[in-house]
């Protein structure tokens, strides 16, 4: 699957304006667009303020906004987009409630795994429900009744719905907020290959993605991802690229490769236990000390000089048959100044890992947070993985003592470790080399060791997965196949947020004037400013220009408030509508109307009034 910048899609997709339909028509004066000089002071990211300023959206609580009619119909016009889209790749759509029972999601752990994200109640009867952050569980119980063949699958199935995530600092507007507009869709296989497996769904999946995000007017990127609490065994994220955005990707600029920080791998990076130790391990008092940089400043290094350690347990929290015996423990070893990768762990050990319950990690015996990688030869059951970075290219590291408030200096891989070291060659063992940090600018492509990877922000409006069986296999949906066997279905989902799309087209393109909306998801396409809005004549002009651009199926709202010119202008530069067209005396005079173009900093062109609805469309088209 390409990683690469996506391109327009090969196939016509229906145009956004069309004489199939007039377009809408709607009058300032009789709609509520509370436009604002100043945002709240909360309001940071630039998308943000401009739709509190814009008069789109205001915060009913933290995390929570109503849409006002502005928004709704950008809201409206991206998630026609998605329909039209889901239904040409084969999709269906149905609407699930937000409201479900507790039950699905402790079948399938996600209870656990969602934590405090979940919004979580209990009605008069005691019975346990929760607001639905994705619908696995539901569509999968919907599947269960209904008793399906394989002669009806592939299925695949989706909704436009209000979603619920309880972030504990919501943030960033629509970005991150903990009530958002999501389209969630889900397909159902007997395989994964071959025709009407998830991978042929999955690749359809992928390329609507591609229309419905080139239709919205964005530039995006599609990167490879974690699957997180979701699951599954392969996605990709679709990425916004703008330099406000709040995830980070890293690309190979040789290769084109691209994927976010969780999933990104990195290419070979030498390493060897070869150094040999320089001076006595010592033991330092380290008490009370505020994280890594103060330990470090203490000791008299810098994080990057030291190791660190973290302990973790797999994910079904009891011992994992390997090779070597079993596991009850995981050791992941980083550089002091590296983020350790559950993701990467995961893969290097071989099963799915969690980070340890600290109760029970500490009967066990490991001082947690002073913890050095001898634990691993002190505790039984340990696998130690050792990121590249963190092995012997340095003589002495700085590592927890094993004991609490307690560091060592000069610690020695070869001296102290108390282990058998691998070889490059070696094969995999009790204790392995590994790439199981988060990758960095910087770091050599896997794709093209020669080049170094490079970091771009980016707003995440879609994500795709290969499910797999975890839903099936947890909630018993089995289906029989051609051969009269009964297997737990395959499935993929697909998410888009809306509600984030619509923000992130305003993080993509806006100025120091306001929005400026791509003409495909604008709330309207023209703007008619009235300057003069008593006069009886030019009302029957704005009235008449109107029903021109409706009839070629464009929007059309008209200024028609009360207003001196200035504050209509500027009010029309911070909604963003593309098209504007100016009525006044003075241009009338001559037979003609302004016309300007949001992106245009021009004052506008004097246009015929007779060519002023051709000319708007034409703009709007380019």
């Amino acid at each position: 699957m390409s990683t690469t910048t996506a391109a327009p899609s090969p196939t016509p997709t229906p145009a956004f304006l069309s004489t199939a339909r007039r377009g809408d028509v709607a009058r300032w004066s009789q709609t509520i667009i509370p436009t604002a000089r100043e945002a709240p002071a909360d309001a940071k990211l630039p998308s943000h303020v401009l739709l509190i300023r814009g008069g789109y959206i205001r915060q009913v609580t933290a995390g929570v906004y109503t849409y006002l009619p502005l928004a709704w119909r950008v809201l409206q016009k991206v998630s026609q987009i998605v329909r039209e889209e889901m239904n040409a790749a084969g999709a269906s759509e149905l609407l699930m409630p937000a409201l479900a029972p507790m039950e699905h999601l402790k079948k399938t752990g996600r209870a656990e795994a969602y934590g405090d994200l979940l919004f979580r109640l209990t009605d008069r009867h005691d019975r346990e429900s929760y607001l639905g952050p994705t619908h696995e569980e539901v569509i999968t119980d919907l599947l269960m009744g209904m008793n399906i063949s394989y002669k009806q699958l592939p299925l695949n199935l989706y909704q436009i719905q209000t979603k619920f995530r309880d972030e504990f600092r919501p943030r960033a507007g629509l970005l991150r907020g903990r009530e958002f507009v999501m389209k969630d869709a889900y397909s159902f296989h007997t395989s994964v290959e071959g025709p009407g497996g998830l991978d042929e769904t999955y690749d359809k999946m992928y390329r609507a993605y591609v229309n419905v995000f080139t239709r919205c007017g964005l530039d995006f990127t599609a990167v490879e991802a974690e699957s997180g609490p979701i699951g599954g065994s392969a996605s990709h994220e679709f990425m916004v690229n703008c330099e406000n955005g709040e995830d980070t990707i890293l690309v190979c600029p040789a290769t084109g490769y691209a994927a976010n920080v969780e999933k990104c791998e990195t290419g070979p990076r030498p390493w060897s236990f070869d150094a040999a130790p320089t001076g006595e391990l010592k033991t330092h008092h380290t008490p009370g000390m505020p994280g890594i940089e103060g330990v470090a400043q203490h000791l008299g290094t810098t994080p990057a000089g030291m190791l660190k350690t973290i302990v973790l347990e797999p994910a079904v929290g009891a011992s994992v048959k390997t090779g070597d015996g079993g596991v009850r423990w995981v050791l992941a070893v980083v550089r002091g100044d590296h983020e350790v990768n559950e993701g990467k762990v995961r893969d290097a050990a071989g099963f799915p890992v969690k980070l340890a319950d600290e109760k029970a990690a500490r009967a066990a015996g490991f001082a947690i947070g002073y913890v050095s990688p001898r634990a691993a030869a002190a505790i039984p059951d340990t696998l130690l993985l050792i990121d590249p970075d963190a092995t012997g290219g340095r003589a002495a590291w700085a590592t927890g003592s094993d004991k609490p408030d307690h560091h060592d200096t000069n610690f020695s891989w070869t001296r102290d470790s108390g282990l058998a070291l691998p070889a490059a060659d070696a094969p995999a063992g009790r204790v392995r080399v590994a790439d199981i940090r988060n990758a960095l600018p910087g770091d050599p492509s896997p794709r093209d060791p020669s080049a170094r990877l490079e970091a771009r922000r980016g707003i995440e409006v879609g994500h795709i997965f290969k499910l797999g069986t975890k839903y099936s296999e947890a909630m018993g949906l089995h289906i029989m196949d051609a051969q009269q066997q009964r297997n737990p279905a395959i499935m993929g989902c697909y998410g888009i947020g809306v509600s984030r799309t619509m923000q992130a087209c305003v993080e993509m393109s806006f100025d120091d004037d306001g929005i400026v909306w791509p003409a495909p998801v604008a709330p309207f396409h023209a703007l008619i400013v009235m300057l003069d809005p008593d006069v009886d004549e030019h009302k029957r002009i704005a009235a008449d220009l109107a029903d021109q651009l409706s009839a070629a199926g464009a929007d059309v709202l008209i200024d028609d408030r009360p207003e001196r010119p200035g504050v209509k202008f500027k009010d029309a530069d911070l909604i963003g509508i593309p098209v504007r067209i100016t009525i006044g005396a003075k241009a009338l005079a001559n037979g003609n109307v302004e016309l300007k173009h949001r992106r245009d900093k021009s004052k506008g062109e004097q246009v015929p009034l007779a060519d002023a609805a051709p000319r708007a469309l034409d703009l709007l088209r380019s």
